[in-house]
């Protein structure tokens, strides 16, 4: 039956009856689909922008660039670090092992411009560090570093260390990585083979908030930390200026730059020079990167030049680690400056 309406009615609208239905359906099913696809972005973990690619491994000795004569049997690993949208390695890592022990990293080249996972040093410095460790510390003795540099030790010298676990602290990475520091960390973490315990890490806290206390009270801290009398050594790095910068940058005023060395010494402190009155800086310190580059260390106010951290290396105008009195000065090798606590 029809009625008055149903002929009024022109004959599209009846298409447009089918067709309403139908568009609800799908936007309904787009939409949840949509909503599968981003539950699905949602749970599934983040991947670190970058891989550690194995290209090569074996014995120090196969290694020369390492420097490592004193340990030839030490089994090696290098990584080409690399991104997928560079055809190059952006930096290699050498990790060094013994039997059944986790991977540490024993040197990094970094390849672009910015820092990136750590800072470079010159492997001949470590291997240096390393030996007069094992040949003067006892064998009871407790060495106080960075947990990078404490791994390198207590592999190396087979000395005891305050931190043994990967901490990676601080992250260092570029600007437009910051939103992947969460699977950056992890990735980091299962590379180390090494998940650091609540305790390490809050020890560690203790450890870098002394740095920053003036040199009676920080060294007290250390001794503190430590909790004994037993021997304790405290070895510090000259990077650790900008790692400890990265912690407390509210405490602890830092940046560096690198510089090429041409020969001319007067120019490049000249350089210097102005870049410490550009940016009102208080005084600076350096790095021998290579034979060909320097890094400079400036400190940007005097409360950083007044810790503990910056009387323990050598800066412009300021009193020389060697006066040092709240801890001994016992070895200096390159960018490492060892001490004795009290």
């Amino acid at each position: 039956m029809s009625t008055a309406n149903d002929k009024q009615r022109p004959r599209g609208g009846r298409w447009l009856d089918k067709l309403l239905p139908l568009l609800g359906t799908t936007l309904v099913t787009g939409g949840f689909i949509l909503l599968i696809w981003f539950a699905y972005l949602w749970l599934t973990p983040q991947t670190a922008p970058y891989q550690y690619q194995l290209a090569a491994e074996g014995e120090a000795n196969k290694f020369p660039e390492l420097e490592l004569e004193a340990w030839p049997t030490l089994k090696i690993s290098k990584y080409e670090i690399r991104v997928a949208e560079k055809d190059q390695p952006i930096a290699l890592a050498y990790f060094g092992q013994r039997e059944k022990a986790a991977p540490v990293l024993l040197n990094w080249e970094n390849r672009t411009g910015e820092p990136l996972i750590t800072l470079e040093r010159k492997p001949s410095e470590l291997s240096a560090l390393a030996s007069a460790i094992g040949k003067y510390a006892s064998q009871d003795a407790l060495i106080l570093a960075w947990w990078d540099t404490s791994r390198q030790i207590h592999l190396l010298s087979e000395r005891n260390t305050l931190f043994n676990a990967h901490l990676t602290e601080p992250l260092i990475i570029p600007a437009h990585w910051q939103e992947q520091s969460d699977p950056i960390r992890a990735y980091e973490s299962d590379i180390s083979h090494s998940v650091p315990t609540a305790q390490e890490r809050d020890q560690f806290r203790r450890f870098t908030e002394a740095l920053l206390q003036p040199p009676e009270a920080g060294a007290a801290k250390l001794r503190e930390l430590i909790g004994t009398d037993q021997e304790a050594y405290l070895v510090v790095h000259v990077s650790d200026l900008y790692k400890l910068g990265l912690l407390h940058p509210d405490k602890f005023g830092v940046a560096y730059k690198n510089f090429a060395l041409t020969g001319n010494i007067h120019g490049l402190i000249n350089h210097m020079k102005v870049e410490m009155k550009e940016h009102d800086y208080s005084t600076y310190t350096l790095q021998s990167l290579s034979d060909r580059d320097i890094r400079v260390f400036f400190l940007a106010d005097e409360p950083s030049t007044d810790t503990l951290m910056a009387h323990l290396l050598p800066f412009t105008e300021k009193e020389p680690p060697l006066n040092l009195k709240a801890v001994q000065l016992v070895y200096q090798q390159g960018g490492y400056w060892v001490y004795k606590l009290p």
